[in-house]
């Protein structure tokens, strides 16, 4: 486990205490916003802590029961409700499919409907109709963000957010940037709505359990890391968590902003030259 996951405080005095025959309290400080790690974690450090501490001890006449009181403290949803975390990392993950749902759906069933070729027909460019649809894909799923947060989140559940709710819409913003771009990338490649149902499986699933929002990626292989770090989700969910959880500001999150705007620009660059292609 990580240091920023978990920290654990030795009282003055510790080894004399446990020489003596008494039964010293730790404390372990855990961040619960990594809740995939979170209870693993404190479980496998009292585990290790106490096995330590009794087979160092093994040596004289050991204590009856426990060595050592170990008391945890969460730092973030100190009542262990699961619906702090799981409401605000519901809304984190929606974003991502929202955007490539819409986004793809959309231009397959303009085709269907010809409503395509009547753009083609108009003194618009190819960049200028992606671009639009980006646009209005993205807006409407961050305006839908913001009200989440702000009206279902906060107001309504009464769950408190760490840090600024606009510099996580400035993410979200760029990570709308990238993944509505993917969702028309996805819907060039697709011939129909089933075959754009059946790769959104292919990716959609992937993006959520290899990007850490589900799995840690500290347990993954470092090659999965490394692959994943090309994916927008990726980045976002480091941000999302961090702002939304930590109360981490600009100083802490701007990596993770440079990497969604570079992502988003290749993935722009790479979706538009197969619209061009779509539209022949």
């Amino acid at each position: 486990m990580s240091r920023r996951v978990a920290d654990a405080f030795l009282p003055p005095e510790f080894q004399r205490d446990l020489l003596a025959g008494n039964r010293p309290g730790l404390q372990l400080n855990v961040d619960a916003t990594r809740v995939s790690q979170a209870f693993t974690g404190a479980g496998s450090i009292s585990a290790i802590v106490n096995q330590e501490i009794a087979g160092w001890l093994a040596r004289d006449a050991a204590p009856a029961g426990m060595p050592v009181d170990l008391a945890v403290r969460a730092r973030f949803n100190p009542s262990l409700d699961p619906a702090w975390f799981g409401a605000v990392t519901s809304v984190i993950s929606t974003v991502t499919m929202l955007s490539i749902i819409l986004s793809g759906a959309a231009l397959i069933r303009e085709r269907d409907h010809g409503t395509l070729e009547h753009l083609l027909v108009m003194p618009v460019t190819a960049a200028e109709i992606m671009t639009s649809k980006v646009l209005s894909m993205g807006s409407v799923v961050l305006v839908a963000t913001a009200l989440s947060l702000t009206l279902v989140v906060q107001a309504g559940m009464g769950i408190p957010i760490g840090g600024s709710v606009a510099l996580y819409l400035v993410g979200a913003a760029l990570h709308l940037f990238a993944t509505t771009s993917m969702g028309i990338l996805l819907a060039t490649i697709a011939g129909s709505m089933p075959q754009f149902a059946m790769l959104l499986l292919l990716v959609l699933l992937p993006l959520d359990i290899l990007s850490g929002g589900v799995t840690p990626r500290e347990s993954m292989p470092q090659a999965v890391q490394y692959i994943m770090l090309a994916a927008p989700n990726t980045h976002f969910i480091a941000l999302a968590q961090g702002v939304l959880f930590r109360g981490a500001g600009l100083s802490v999150v701007w990596p993770q902003l440079v990497a969604l705007m570079l992502i988003g620009s290749v993935m722009f660059a790479f979706a538009l030259h197969r619209f061009r292609a779509f539209l022949r």
